[in-house]
């Protein structure tokens, strides 16, 4: 048997609570999907979301805030990216799982 891990403090659960309220939209959860297998510009990305320009943006300036995707800047493109390991493993595991579950209906 495995030893119990330390209870977090109220800070950390109040931090992951907001990452999960993050992941909790479907538009934003389908644009962490694919930032986190190849960096994108806001036009590509409606283009897969097939959402406005202003709604993409507004979700990815959430995303930002919550520190959930990066950006960087080439001449007029800002192109983002989820370039934290936790992020990516966290929505491939929801998202697999929810593929699994679908697959023993």
């Amino acid at each position: 048997m495995s030893e119990p891990l330390p209870t977090p403090d109220a800070g950390v659960l109040d931090d992951a609570a907001h990452t999960f309220a993050m992941l909790a939209s479907a538009p934003r959860l389908h644009l962490l999907w694919i930032l986190s297998q190849h960096e994108r510009d806001v036009t590509e990305l409606t283009g897969l979301l097939g959402a406005s320009g202003p709604a993409v943006s507004q979700h990815l300036a959430k995303l930002r805030l919550a520190g959930l995707v990066s950006a960087r800047r080439i001449g007029k493109h800002q192109f983002y990216s989820v370039d934290d390991p936790h992020v990516v493993e966290l929505v491939r595991q929801v998202i697999d799982h929810h593929v699994e579950l679908r697959a023993r209906r």
